[in-house]
């Protein structure tokens, strides 16, 4: 697995588009993201369909045409640096095939940033644009408004990523040991979902897999894992990070699952990493060359998340 292209950083007054290309957005806590970003000197602007909620299935942000087009158009904009998703929840999936990837393309590398049900974009954008996205707090999010970590940490991912060439963390070592490779990964239902579909990267192999999820049963999360095993995607793959696992109680279970599922692959893993549901989230670079150490919990990148 190769690093991917960086994109460049984001510089004072830099344009931030703000996109919801999964679920409804509520207004108050967008309006409080837009403070946070106008404290860091950027120029958010909000894409015209952000606030929509669709007229049959109201956990999707409008329509799926609508939801791809605000993508499109911020990410085509050669005024726009950097698009910032508003918030998960479920729509992604309905909508990236409606994208057009070779307009994507020509518009230049830029930052993508958000999680949880974004996994499905930071797949596509690695599979079809070969760019470095971060897995970080997004724009209407409670962590994004409310909490200093997570805030601080997306911060200096945007505006000096030399500053976090090292992301250090809590967590601990389910399996102790060492290992380079390159950063993937994300939500783990949406990474099972993703099998087989046309943007979905043919596997783990050379990687550091970053893995969290939010709200499952165990034997859902089981469910998930032993799809990843079956159709070999977790094959060559070099460590695993394990982020938040918010309300899938209880957690003792959950490790348990976890080595049962993953501690046979053979490589460093790490529990409790500090990004994905949890409260404080870090922000994660997925296309970048990194070295693991499962022990210090500790992921340093070989080079800045961004240029």
């Amino acid at each position: 697995m190769k690093q991917l292209v960086r994109p460049s950083r984001l510089a004072p007054g830099a344009r931030v588009a703000v996109v919801a290309p999964s679920g409804p957005v509520p207004e108050e806590r967008l309006q409080a993201g837009l403070d946070v970003l106008r404290g860091w000197d950027l120029d958010p602007v909000v894409a015209p369909h952000v606030l929509d909620r669709h007229g049959e299935f109201t956990y999707l942000a409008g329509t799926d045409a609508d939801r791809a087009a605000d993508l499109q158009n911020a990410w085509c904009d050669p005024s726009v640096d950097a698009v910032l998703c508003a918030r998960g929840g479920y729509g992604v999936m309905r909508m990236v095939d409606l994208l057009d990837w070779d307009a994507l393309r020509a518009a230049g590398p830029k930052v993508l940033v958000g999680f949880s049900d974004v996994t499905a974009l930071h797949e596509a954008f690695a599979a079809r644009l070969g760019l470095v996205t971060l897995y970080g707090p997004m724009a209407a999010g409670i962590d994004f408004i409310k909490i200093a970590r997570a805030q601080d940490h997306l911060r200096s991912t945007l505006f000096a990523p030399e500053t976090v060439r090292t992301i250090a963390s809590d967590g601990t070592a389910l399996v102790p040991g060492k290992a380079r490779g390159v950063t993937l990964g994300g939500c783990l239902c949406l990474l099972a979902s993703e099998l087989g579909s046309a943007h979905a990267r043919p596997g783990a192999r050379g990687g550091l897999l970053c893995l969290e999820d939010v709200g499952e049963e165990t034997y859902r999360l089981d469910r998930y894992l032993t799809q990843l095993l079956r159709a070999d995607w977790l094959d060559g793959v070099r460590g695993v990070l394990l982020g938040s696992w918010e309300r899938c109680e209880p957690y003792e279970r959950v490790r348990a699952l976890l080595l049962d599922r993953l501690g046979g692959l053979g490589v460093p893993v790490v529990e409790e990493f500090g990004f994905g549901h949890g409260e404080g989230a870090l922000t994660i670079p997925f296309g970048v060359a990194a070295e693991l150490d499962a022990e210090a919990g500790t992921l340093t990148l070989d080079e800045p998340a961004l240029r």
